[in-house]
């Protein structure tokens, strides 16, 4: 038994010689997928540059003129720094507000969907599939192209732009966090409903305290990005310091100051609500395992 066991030396010859066939073929049909991933790529790159105003290689030596116009500009007028900064911080908190708003709606959203998607907590659980496609439908849409079409309907303003980041927001937390429900216990949701406790009790005290540091950490993580999506989204016409630095860089010469002080203040923001939130993030997952540990 023991020696049937052994593999004979040509069988081991014939399994080494169709595991190095299997790996050329491989390798093979890496190469060319990688090949015509590049032609494509080529291909599209030489359209594109071709339909385009001005061809990409003989206008690519002027691509630092814009940025030394604009610094040799705004160091120039550098004593007017503080009144520019001062005359746009409003629109900086309005990116702000923005961004708050949006990540705190899409937070309750995506939290609710989050529970409706999962299995064990779903309210519904013949209806899990919708939710899950409902979130994936929310992910895929840019908040760009939802801000246009509400521009379109409710006028410019920050109003446009909140629900649009807000709708984006609650897809992608929604995702985030039915992951996290997945690894949450449920016997403490069994308890509850064992003493008649509803579906959302069950949910708030159940499972909310089980995963609410995870939960924060995600939306932390995305109210940095939502302050980057509404600034963005100023230049479309949805309001905040995005608008303003589209109006300071179309004008031309004569505002690159003004639009150097925007590059300041939206930089500055940006590092500090992520050091902030770092630490947070940092602060609560350290804190939680410290508590499981102990």
């Amino acid at each position: 038994m023991a020696d049937s066991a052994i593999p004979r030396p040509r069988q081991a010859a014939s399994v080494r010689e169709a595991y190095l066939a299997q790996t050329r073929r491989k390798r093979l049909y890496s190469g060319i997928l990688l090949g015509v991933f590049i032609a494509l790529m080529s291909s599209g790159f030489m359209l594109a540059d071709s339909r385009n105003a001005g061809g990409f290689w003989s206008g690519l030596h002027r691509l630092p003129d814009f940025p030394a116009a604009l610094f040799s500009e705004a160091w120039a007028k550098r004593a007017e720094l503080p009144e520019n900064l001062a005359r746009y911080f409003p629109a900086l908190i309005e990116t702000l507000n923005i961004a708050a708003v949006s990540t705190l709606v899409g937070t309750i959203g995506g939290t609710l969907l989050s529970m409706l998607s999962t299995q064990g907590l779903a309210r519904w659980p013949r209806l899990i599939p919708v939710f899950r496609r409902l979130m994936d439908v929310m992910r895929a849409v840019p908040e760009i192209v939802i801000a246009l079409v509400l521009i379109f309907v409710l006028g410019g303003g920050p109003v446009p732009a909140m629900i649009a980041i807000a709708f984006h927001t609650c897809g992608a937390l929604g995702k985030m966090f039915s992951e996290v429900n997945e690894n949450a216990s449920l016997k403490p949701v069994e308890g509850l409903a064992s003493v008649g406790a509803n579906w959302s009790q069950r949910m708030l005290l159940g499972v909310v305290p089980q995963v609410a540091p995870n939960y924060l950490s995600y939306a932390l993580l995305r109210f940095e990005v939502n302050i980057r999506a509404s600034a963005i989204l100023g230049f479309v016409g949805a309001g905040g310091i995005g608008y303003e630095l589209k109006n300071a860089i179309s004008w031309g010469q004569g505002k690159y100051d003004a639009a150097a002080a925007i590059f300041l203040l939206l930089i500055t923001t940006i590092i500090i609500v992520d050091q902030l939130s770092s630490m947070g993030r940092d602060r609560m997952t350290h804190g939680r395992k410290s508590e499981m540990m102990a």
